[in-house]
Formats: structure tokens, sequence, C-alpha cells
């Protein structure tokens, strides 16, 4: 436990685990009294340049007062934080408050110096721009909102940390030192420079364990079987190319081999680096193993271990002490309880997992929180009959178990520009971080497709992460928005996949269907159009098809341009001029590959042997042409710019597709219709759009009122003329509802408004519940609206309960909702759907994250399955969409420039064919949840 080095309790919430560059990690943390001899130590270990660069001078060692002065704070005017790995300082950076002077200073000064040093060893690992990231965000948070620094010119090193960065600052030079200024207030800018770090450093610390070049299995027993020994035999069975070794303290001293490994008792005992353990001993010897792993400079560790989160409360306690215990020493974990790791690249050719064969080389990335979904997965691509049909390949496998330490997310950090895939698989259990998975699939999504299952899980025993309170449909619509094609089975998974990872990406949704079967044909025209594609009639070739018949009509299908796709369906014929199967896959591979622009799709019954023609090959590998050997792996210079992410298979060269067959027409179209929904998300997401600008907004009377609202307490829901005032600021206008205790107030209101009106019943089980009788509309005079008002209160009760209200009739339209909520995990989403049924029963609702653009609105709007509704279904008006997405844009940016405001509901919003009333709102106040995307990077606290 760290003892506070002043006035100030220490303040534990500033400990962080962190990436560096190179894929290792830091714990950073606040320096204390307790780390005098850590600084000492940590100073002679620092070049006498470095010394040179911090105090301008030399200086060989630190007095007692140095040693005080740096390890004495009071965690506001004066702060210093450590960097370390293994409990040792390896840099160290500090703040001092001064005034305008350039003297000491307390609050309200908002000024501070900055000073860093880094070990000579660790420089150009990123570390001092880690400790950067987050002394600001401490500074930040006590009030500072500028740092200076003056650096030496030669420390060229230094003031590429600062420039970097991408703040806000001024540059000066005088008496030979260059001083810099910069506000601490991130900036668009210097996001961009920290999620690019936060990439670069979280898919090298995923490559380092996906492609060692030495390799250590703890736990390997001598006789065969055990978990530990069969992982052993899965990586020298794979042919792995790095050095391989076996341990177990059990081993006889003399064993120096294990079946042609060498063998030791302990890591420690191994001659020269080691990169990779995996970690197969009892629980209760992890730390052991662990310890020692880390003394010797091990990189990561894949524990296969299982007694952890998943046996309860002790074993989440171990789980957490097993994630501190690994990062102290700078390594990364998947698992523990993983299934393990493949890595099919030839260079590497690493199977350190639980599956007995290795999966054949090809374009797909595969994660699974699960081992036996991972296992179904591997099995389900793998096989060459049943099921999806075909040889199809993996390039990495990632199943990571209790997932105490690297998650999907990193494992898409490592994938986005990964030049060996092409197409990334998921099975998710949860979503721990909403917020970042969904920034990052939106990143990769451009890139390369991205396909996930979503299970309904919650998060990982042991994390302690927020949860999501949305709904498990809501997250997957945002899923959705972000790129992600989102399907619900793994046998979608595996379908959507294989047509990714072999074809290019469809046009638009116009599919040709031909074959030699009229039923199914028609089967797949049906299927079609229950996907929302735009199918043509099905061209019957007739049983008597030859094997060129169907190379003619695919090729003329592919050649017209009302197509966008092809779907092909066949089945067994008998007769003298039936093709057989290598004859029919070779004739529909010649004409797609004549024709390559457009994804070609084999729907088939019983026939084994045509999906294994379709698919022969040793991998799915993008060939290049006469420059790469037959049979040979490209390499990634040869198949795309060294400065780009991974380029999808679908533009791949077209000799390199082979061509998907499916047992079912259902599953065909389906896999086809999310290749089309993704292909113009794509197209969309090149264009994303802007987020308007308003000149009516008054965004700063909106953050008074709002500021001076939540002085009354932590959480309110503002009356009806605050909300009408606060939305108001934001141009949006509410009718205005008179309340009406007797029928003399609703005459005197009515008179006030203009007739005619409409008599509304508030109360919460008759809110917005025209059904029930408690709205009455269209009250043209006195006699009309006191024969309403009678006739409520005899239904419904007493105006008590009733809580009438007079209000403005609005111009006839569709009655709609909008919302906006904050969402802790997730962030600000903004709903949409029409009032009533459709979106209380069916759940009909749309959704975005904020800010919202003008084309995601429009979007938005579009998106439910009640939209034609809103443009003139069955010969209706159509209503103002464009008022009602400028409405939502309003709404999006009161609470993204507000994060206070985290509810708001409009109910109703009638729309109307010109303009729209906001009938109904309620707004609700908090303080903020923390915005964790915002502050500097960390890895999960645990």
């Amino acid at each position: 436990m760290q003892i506070a080095s002043d006035r100030h309790e220490y303040p534990a919430h500033w400990e962080a685990d962190v990436v560096l560059r190179d894929g290792g990690t830091a714990r950073i943390r606040p320096i204390t009294v307790d780390d005098a001899d850590r600084l000492v130590s940590f100073y002679e270990q620092v070049s006498d340049e470095s010394k040179y660069y911090r105090f301008f001078a030399p200086y060989p060692r630190l007095s007692a007062k140095d040693v005080h002065r740096f390890t004495h704070h009071d965690f506001v005017d004066r702060v210093g934080l450590a960097a370390t790995v293994g409990g040792e300082f390896i840099a160290t950076v500090r703040y001092d408050r001064i005034g305008a002077d350039g003297t000491p200073a307390s609050a309200p000064a908002d000024e501070a110096e900055v000073a860093f040093l880094v070990q000579d060893a660790h420089q150009g690992r990123g570390v001092a721009s880690a400790l950067l990231e987050h002394i600001a965000a401490v500074a930040r948070e006590r009030g500072i909102r500028r740092f200076a620094a003056e650096v030496l010119p030669a420390n060229t090193k230094m003031i590429k940390v600062f420039t970097d960065a991408g703040y806000t600052q001024k540059r000066s030079f005088e008496d030979g030192v260059v001083r810099l200024e910069f506000d601490l207030e991130p900036t668009d800018r210097s996001l961009a420079v920290q999620r690019a770090r936060e990439q670069r450093a979280e898919g090298r610390s995923v490559r380092r364990l996906l492609a060692p070049g030495s390799v250590a299995v703890v736990g390997a027993g001598r006789a065969p079987g055990g978990v530990g020994r069969s992982v052993l035999d899965n990586i020298r069975d794979a042919g792995y190319a790095g050095r391989l070794y076996a341990v177990n303290g059990a081993f006889p001293e003399d064993l120096k081999e294990l079946d042609g490994v060498p063998a030791h008792r302990s890591v420690r005992d191994i001659d020269g680096p080691v990169d990779l353990a995996v970690v197969a001993v009892p629980a209760e010897h992890v730390p052991q193993v662990v310890t020692e792993c880390g003394e010797h400079g091990v990189q990561g560790l894949v524990v296969i271990s299982a007694g952890y989160a998943e046996s309860g409360p002790e074993g989440r306690e171990r789980q957490r002490e097993l994630v501190r215990h690994a990062r102290a020493y700078g390594m990364r974990i998947i698992g523990p309880n993983a299934f393990g790791v493949i890595n099919t690249a030839e260079q590497v050719r690493l199977n350190a997992s639980l599956a007995p064969q290795m999966p054949r080389p090809g374009r797909i990335g595969l994660f699974a929180q699960s081992g036996a979904i991972g296992i179904a997965l591997l099995s389900r691509l793998h096989r060459r009959g049943g099921g999806v049909t075909g040889v199809t390949g993996v390039s990495t496998f990632v199943s990571s178990g209790n997932r105490a330490d690297v998650s999907g997310n990193d494992v898409i950090q490592y994938w986005y520009d990964d030049p060996e895939t092409d197409v990334v698989l998921m099975y998710l259990e949860s979503i721990g971080n909403p917020r970042k998975f969904t920034r990052l699939a939106r990143r990769t999504a451009a890139a390369k497709p991205l396909v996930v299952v979503q299970g309904a899980g919650s998060a990982p025993q042991g994390h302690a992460v927020r949860a999501t309170r949305l709904p498990h449909a809501t997250v997957s619509a945002l899923l959705r928005q972000a790129g992600v094609i989102r399907v619900d089975t793994i046998t979608e998974l595996v379908d959507a996949g294989l047509l990714l990872a072999r074809q290019p990406l469809p046009a638009g949704p116009r599919v040709a269907i031909l074959g030699n079967s009229e039923s199914l044909g028609l089967l797949t025209y049906d299927a079609c159009l229950a996907e929302g594609l735009r199918p043509q009639r099905p061209l019957d070739l007739t049983t008597e098809a030859s094997a060129a018949d169907f190379h003619t009509a695919l090729l003329h299908a592919l050649e017209e341009d009302s197509c966008d796709a092809v779907v092909v369906t066949a089945i067994p014929a008998i007769g003298e001029t039936s093709p057989g199967d290598a004859e029919l896959a070779e004739a529909l591979r010649s004409a797609a590959q004549t024709v390559p622009g457009k994804p070609v799709l084999v729907v088939h019954v019983e026939l084994g042997g045509l999906a294994q023609a379709l698919s022969a090959a040793a991998s799915t590998a993008p060939q290049t042409g006469s420059s790469t050997p037959s049979g040979a792996r490209p390499r990634p210079s040869q198949m795309l710019p060294p400065t780009t992410p991974a380029t999808p298979a679908a533009s791949a060269p077209a000799e390199s597709r082979l061509i998907p067959a499916y047992p079912a027409a259902e599953r065909a179209v389906r896999a086809l219709a999310e290749a089309v929904n993704y292909a113009q998300w794509r197209r969309e997401a090149a264009e994303p759009g802007r987020v308007p600008e308003y000149e009516d907004i008054d965004e700063k009377g909106a953050a008074e009122q709002i500021d001076g609202l939540l002085a009354r307490g932590q959480g309110l829901t503002l009356g009806t003329e605050e909300t009408h005032q606060l939305l108001g600021r934001y141009g949006i206008d509410v009718r205005r509802a008179v309340p009406a205790f007797t029928p003399d107030d609703a005459v005197r209101a009515a008179d006030g408004i203009g007739y005619p009106v409409a008599l509304k019943a508030t109360a919460p089980h008759l809110r917005h519940r025209a059904d029930l009788g408690g709205v009455r509309l269209d009250l043209a005079d006195e006699e009309q609206l006191r024969r309403a008002y009678a006739e409520l209160t005899e239904l419904f009760g007493e105006p008590e309960e009733l809580r009438p209200v007079v209000q403005a009739m609005a111009p006839r339209g569709v009655d709609t909702i909008v919302r906006a909520v904050i969402d802790p995990a997730a962030g600000a989403v903004v709903s949409f759907g029409l009032a009533g049924p459709a979106s209380q029963l069916l759940g009909d609702m749309a959704h975005r994250l904020v800010p919202v653009t003008d084309r995601e609105a429009a979007s938005l709007v579009r998106s439910i399955r009640t939209a034609p509704l809103l443009f003139g279904w069955r010969g209706s008006t159509p209503v103002d969409t464009p008022a009602l997405e400028e409405l939502l844009l309003r709404v999006s940016r009161l609470v993204d420039d507000h994060p206070e405001v985290v509810a708001v509901t409009l109910e109703p919003v009638v729309v109307a064919p010109h303009g729209l009333s906001v009938l109904g709102a309620s707004v609700r106040l908090a303080p903020p949840p923390a915005r964790d995307d915002l502050g500097p990077r960390t890895l999960p606290v645990y």
C-alpha cells in the first residue's frame, strides 16, 4: 500500500497499466515517500547525457534534498508519476504549479512546469508519450490548463514528445533553451495521435503473442496426454518455425530432451530469450511460473490453466492477482482458461492450442471467447463436406478464455493492419467496452469485413468494467452502424465469412439467378425478396444443362449491367450431357474469372463433390501472378502498399477467388444480403457527412442553466418550464400545455391559447395512450371543451388523478418519438421510432451514436420498419422528414455539448407535411459518467 507524500490522500485512481510502443506493458503510478531507494537506483542507471538534458548541467547523483523533493508531493500543486516494470522505475515525470512570474504557486494558478527523465535502456518505447498523457490528465483534474517545459535544443527526442502530442502549443527560444507552452485541453489532433499510438501499441502487443520467435510450454508432462504435453505436441507437429522448449519442475535433472524438444526444469534455465510461455500447470503454481517468466524477460503468456474467475470468488481474486503479477513484468496474457492461439503463416506455423490439427492457411482471422465455440468454428471452417462445404483457411486464431487481459479489442487492433488477414470473424459472449469496440470496429470495417456473433452474456467475471444499460437489440444496432456485419449464429458467421473471404463485394442488391432446377431457383428468388434484395426472374437451364451451358449463362449474367451478383443453383442430374462435379466447377470458375467484379455463389443439393471442386485449393491465400512461384504464399509486400492497412479479399486478384457453395438457398442469400449491406455501408462511410452548425443554438446559456440546476442536487428531472427553456436554447420548441384542474381552468386556458384545442389526461397510466380515450382533439368551442372535460372525469376519475392539460392543436401528421440517453459504457445514443404500438410492442426503434451527422440523421429516419408511413405509404401525404432530421441533429448537439443531459424524451413529435410539433418533452440532468475514451491510454482495471 502506498503512503501519501504530503497533506493529501494517495490518489489510487491515478494508477494505470499501459501498453508501450513495442507491445510491452508498464505500470504508471504516483511517486511517494516510499520510493526514495527506487528513485536513487533509477537515477544511477541513467546516462550522464540524459542527466545533463534533465538538469542542464552535469548532475552525477541526487542529493538527499533532491530525493526528498522528488518523493514528497502534495498531489495538487506538486505531482510526480513513475513508470515501473518489475516494480522498478524506468521513467519519471513531474509537474510544479507556477504563477504568472514563474514561481511556485497554488490554485487558482492554472499553469505548471513539467519535466521528464527516461532510463536510456527504455528510450524509444513510447514511455514519455504515455507519461505525458497521464500527467496531463492529472493536471486537468487539479485545475491546471497549461504546461510549460524548458528543453535544451540538442534534446530532440524530448522536443519531439511534446510536439507530436497534438496539443495546441507555442514555442520560443531564449538563453539557449527551447521553451514550449501548450494547452492541456484535448484536441481532435491530440485524440487522433493518442488513438493511433493505441492501435500500434496494442496491435504489437498481440503480434508478440501470435508471432513469437521462441516458445516455452510450462507444464509439459513426460508421458503423452495431459494439457501441457498436448500443447507441446501440437506446436511441434505443426512445424513451428521458432525455438521450442519443454518446461516442467518435475523433470529429472538429467533430462535434456523430450521427444526431440529441449527440456528444462525452469524457464530460468533456458539459454537465450523466450518470447512466449504457454502455461499449463495447476492454478496454485501459476504465480511461481509468472515470476520465473518475468525475471527471464518473457514477453507474453498464454494461460491454459483453469481455476480462475469461472470457479467463483476465490478464483476471481486469483485471476486479478495473475493480471497484476504479469503486468508488473511487462507481460500480456491470453486467458486464463484459454483454448490457445494459432498462426498459420509459413514463417511462424504456431499451433499453441488444444486443437489437434493445424487449420489450413488462409485469409480469415478468428476470435472466440469460448473454447467450445472456437472448436466448432475451426471444425466448420476446416471440413470439406456437410454444412458450408469446401476448403477455407485461417490466418490467425485466438480463443481468449476468461479474457482477463487481451480482449477482442486488442485482437482487432492487430488484425486492422495485418496483411495476412482479409476477413475477421468474432464470437463475442459480451462486449466489455462498447464505446471502444464500436470505435475500433468502425475503423476496421472500413478496411476489411468484420463479422460478429454477439452473445447475450455479461462481462467476464473479474472485470471492473462499466456495464451497459442498453438493451441487447440496441447494442446490436449500434454495431451495425459501426459497419459490423452482425449475425445471430455461428453458421451464419461462417456463411458470411466464406463469401467475404472469396468474392468481391456486390455493387448493389440486384441478383441474377440461374441453374438446372426451376424449384430451387424459385426458392432462391423468394429468399432474396425476404432479405430485401432485388432478384431477377430465375433462368432455368433445365436438368439437361451441360457445363458449357452453365458457363455461357453465368458469363452472360455477369456481363449484364442490370446484375450485381449471381446465385447459381445446381442439383444432381443424370444423363449423357450432365456435367461432372469437376467439370461444372471449372466452368463456373472460368466464367467468374472472365468477369471478376461481381460475386458468385452456388446453392447445391447433395453435391459434396461440386463443393470440393469449387474450393479445390490448398489455401485461400491470393496468388499474385507470375512473380510468385506456383503454390507459394505471396509476401505482404507483394500484396499491398506498405503504408496501407491490409486490403480485403474482395479486391484481391480474380484468379484467387474461389466460389463458395451452400447447401440451402436461404443461407446463401442471407450471406449475400449481409455482403450487400456491408458494401453499402462502405460506400456511405467514405462520405460520413457532417455535424451541422446552427446559429440559433445558445450553448453558453444552456451550460449556465444546467450548472445552476445541478447545484440543487446530483440528479433531477426538470420541470415543465425548465425543460421548455433548455430545449428552446437549442431551437427545439415544445407546444405549451396548460394544466386545467377545473372546467373553468380549461376554458381560461383555451381562451388564452385559441381554439381549436386538445384536452389530454397526463396521468402516468394515461399519458400517450390515445387508444384508452384519454385525449380529446379538435375541440372548437367552450361547449365542446366542457363536454369533453366532463366525459374524461366521468370515465377516469377526479381531475387530481387525471392531471388534465389544454394544448393548442397541432397540424395532422405522423406521431413519432425522439429519445437520447447517455449510457455509461456505450456513450450517448439517439433513438427514433413511431409512437404507439410500433415502438412499444414491436420495438421498432432505430439508434445512432452521438454526435449524429446529417447523413446519419437521414439514415436514422429511414431505418425503422415502419418508415414507409413517413414517405406516402398507400397514397398518404409524405411528411416533412427534413424537419424531423433537423430535430434529431439538434437533440444530438444538445447531449453532445452537455453530457450532464443524461436523458431526453420528446413524445409525441407530430410530423406534418410541413413542419413538426413537439407536444411533450422531459429532460433529466445528472453529473456525467466519466469518459474513459477521452482520458489517457490505459488497460482495464482489475
